[in-house]
């Protein structure tokens, strides 16, 4: 009992340390993105505000310095995932099967990809919608002026829930593929997480009815399009698991 005990906390450690090891990586990945994405931060930024029409100011010295680092830990933050996710493939790695190591290994990229997505479509798409209107109801009764802190918390919180929300079919495909939920269980509760996605976007989106609109939108649609993938993924792991069966039942005669 004592050598089981004495084997079992060995394990624990070697986890521990396993865990601390990815984290590490992760977090140097992290910095090392943000000290490059910092270098080039000014070039960035122009990036950002060479199309905007109003002339951004600023109220104090370090504001400038908030929104450079707000700008290069957005870039680090999405150049980390893939890293992260591969980190955390690898620390799950030796607990899964030869079919579960290639099914999660298969939406490392779509992570970063739909990251990337949904950042791009909220900026290209929503935030010049909500920017415009927001500006159109200003004129002939206020002088429009923005600082750049302000600005940049208003892009953040247009583009950034997207980048995080547009993750959630490839969660829902892998989950499906792990056996862990099914389509028929989404659908049945589709009016609550209607319900929750709607909090969700009144909580994250501008105080305004046009911004909450259109990022509900297309949550809803994400989800349902979640369902649509997840039935695909149901159906093919029916398939596989029915050749299977039947593979056994042969091997077994």
């Amino acid at each position: 009992m004592g050598v089981e005990e004495k084997d079992e906390s060995m394990n624990v450690i070697e986890h521990l340390g396993e865990l601390r090891k990815r984290i590490i990586i992760t977090g140097i990945s992290f910095v090392i993105l943000l000290i490059v994405s910092f270098i080039y931060v000014g070039d960035i930024y122009k990036w950002f505000v060479k199309d905007l029409n109003v002339e951004l100011t600023v109220l104090s010295p370090t504001e400038i310095l908030w929104v450079y680092f707000m700008l290069a830990g957005v870039i680090a933050i999405a150049g980390t995932i893939p890293v992260a996710a591969w980190q955390i493939w690898m620390f799950v790695k030796p607990g899964l099967t030869n079919k579960e190591q290639r099914v999660t290994l298969s939406y490392i990229p779509a992570l970063f990809l739909l990251f990337i997505g949904g950042i791009s479509f909220g900026y290209f798409v929503i935030l010049p919608i909500v920017l415009n209107f927001l500006i159109e109801l200003s004129e002939g009764h206020f002088q429009t002026m923005f600082t750049t802190e302000k600005y940049f918390q208003f892009v953040l919180r247009l583009t950034l829930p997207f980048g995080i929300l547009f993750e959630l079919p490839v969660v829902i495909m892998f989950l499906t593929s792990l056996g862990i939920i099914d389509p028929y269980k989404l659908t049945k509760i589709r009016k609550y997480a209607y319900f929750v996605l709607v909090i969700i976007s009144v909580v994250i989106s501008p105080p305004d009815f046009l911004s909450d609109v259109l990022i509900i939108i297309p949550l809803l649609l994400l989800y349902e399009c979640s369902i649509f993938l997840s039935k695909f993924v149901y159906r093919r792991r029916l398939k596989k698991l029915k050749k299977e069966t039947y593979s056994d039942y042969l091997s077994g005669e």
